[in-house]
């Protein structure tokens, strides 16, 4: 059964907004009550937090589904509804959340950190909350905003101070066990090690942690092996640790040719060219494996690696290496710039910003408009509703869209998008005057709807005639 899972794809969806409330005072003795339809509540949130407690994305990989709770609509009396409850998905210290495409949208490192997956849905506003002075007594409310959705990809990267790297069967597990408290599974077969394990390690007054990375054998850097699966988690690391077996029972192999076939896969993986190297050769206690460490040892000083000889099994020469590597350790993080508080950075919108834009789309024959405001405007409005379907094209009036649909040359009967492609509200576009009270009619009716709509016939009657003569045409080239 897996224990440890280091990447998932995980599918989040925020909670929606509820819907506001049309509803009228009803009282004895007061036919004018007025509106008193309540505001939707808020929809929750999805929202990820480092927990250092956690240590595998296990919980995400058997359900990868998660979603938050929906905001409760209005109700009248002035009852606003519940909002929605956030979901909070704990994740490992270390975890990198991207999209789809691989793009990196955050990069969850310390505890405490967040990262909003998902946002929640506004919640619509009630015919309450709608009312105005031209407009006493709203016969229609808001719908509540959708909740975000998207998939999301986590991958872990192990945060740890040293990485040791090696063949299978290097000694890597026994050495972690031996400099730290971590209890890893020790065999003398290849591949033992399915997963990284991490130890801490104190060496006077620096404490440090270490971690062995498994797996790595020639074409890990392509996808052979368990390599590629687990060289993310030395992206991280202060200092490599070459661990080479002066003892492997393989005739075809010696430490200096394993050395140099490790470093090429790290070469192939990229990213870690800056990172200091100690080499480390185990198993000296066995005495083929001494010898071997005497021979090869003046080749690679003469390289430029610092050489240590040790024995995890007769703990040999672990005390020097320990505090070698916490030296390196304290160095790397003193060289590290320090952490700034978060400022909060305002960036105020320019005066000829309008918040949207309308441009022509020539494959579809539409202006299609985007901006925030339109399109949550568009989410909001129960169409369903003549009286919300006017309220609309006064807000869209009021914003400038029509003035910009004028300048790009749009006519009255073309058609008009709002939103995107694949979600997109279209209709006929007639220029329209602000609307005040005095053009109201019953609540929830708007008279302007129902006005003829020459321009649209207008539309309906060219691509009629369109496809007349294209039948016309047919019938010239097939007269049987």
């Amino acid at each position: 059964m897996t224990t440890f899972v280091d990447r998932v794809e995980l599918h989040v969806a925020a909670g929606s907004g509820g819907h506001g409330c049309a509803s009228v005072h009803r009282e004895k003795f007061k036919p004018l009550g007025g509106p008193d339809g309540g505001n939707g509540g808020r929809g929750g949130d999805v929202t990820l937090v480092v927990d250092q407690a956690v240590t595998t994305l296990l919980d995400y990989h058997h359900s990868p589904h998660r979603k938050a709770t929906n905001g409760q609509p209005g109700a009248g009396d002035n009852r606003s509804g519940k909002d929605g409850q956030d979901l909070v998905l704990t994740v490992p210290d270390g975890t990198v959340v991207l999209d789809k495409q691989g793009n990196v949208l955050a990069d969850l490192v310390g505890q405490g950190t967040t990262f909003v997956a998902g946002q929640g849905g506004r919640g619509g506003l009630g015919n309450a909350a709608l009312s105005s002075a031209r407009r006493k007594a709203p016969g229609f409310a808001l719908l509540g905003e959708p909740g975000e959705a998207r998939d999301i990809v986590l991958e872990l990267k192990t945060v740890a101070d040293v990485a040791l790297v090696g063949y299978p069967s290097a000694g890597k597990s026994s050495l972690i066990s031996v400099l730290s408290a971590a209890k890893p599974k020790i065999a003398d077969y290849p591949f033992t090690t399915l997963v990284p394990n991490l130890g801490v390690v104190t060496a006077g007054s620096t404490v440090y942690t270490i971690a062995d990375v498994p797996g790595l054998i020639p074409g890990a850097s392509q996808g052979r092996g368990l390599g590629l699966e687990f060289l993310r988690h030395v992206e991280r690391c202060s200092v490599l640790v070459h661990v080479l077996d002066t003892a492997t029972l393989e005739s075809d192999r010696d430490p200096v040719t394993d050395l140099d076939v490790i470093e090429e896969e790290l070469k192939q993986y990229g990213g870690l060219e800056d990172r200091p190297r100690i080499v480390v050769l185990n198993k000296i206690d066995i005495p083929d494996g001494q010898d071997l460490a005497d021979m090869i040892r003046p080749d690679l000083e003469q390289r430029g690696y610092h050489v240590f000889e040790v024995s995890a099994v007769a703990r040999t020469g672990l005390k020097e290496l320990s505090y070698a590597l916490a030296d390196i350790v304290a160095k790397a993080r003193a060289a590290k710039p320090k952490e700034e508080a978060t400022r909060i950075v305002i960036r105020p919108k320019a005066v000829d910003d309008a918040g949207f834009t309308v441009t022509y789309d020539e494959a579809e024959d539409v202006y299609r408009v985007r901006g925030e405001k339109p399109e949550r405007w568009v989410r909001q409005t129960d169409f369903n509703n003549d009286e919300a379907v006017g309220y609309l094209a006064d807000r869209l009036n009021r914003l400038g869209v029509e003035d910009e649909l004028m300048k790009a040359g749009a006519r009255a009967g073309d058609g008009v998008a709002i939103g995107s492609e694949d979600n997109a509200v279209v209709f006929d576009w007639e220029p329209t005057m602000m609307a005040g009270a005095e053009m109201l009619g019953r609540r929830g009716e708007d008279h302007r709807l129902e006005a003829p709509r020459p321009a649209a016939q207008r539309r309906r009657d060219r691509e009629a005639e369109r496809g007349d003569a294209a039948q016309r045409e047919f019938d010239e080239f097939n007269p049987f």
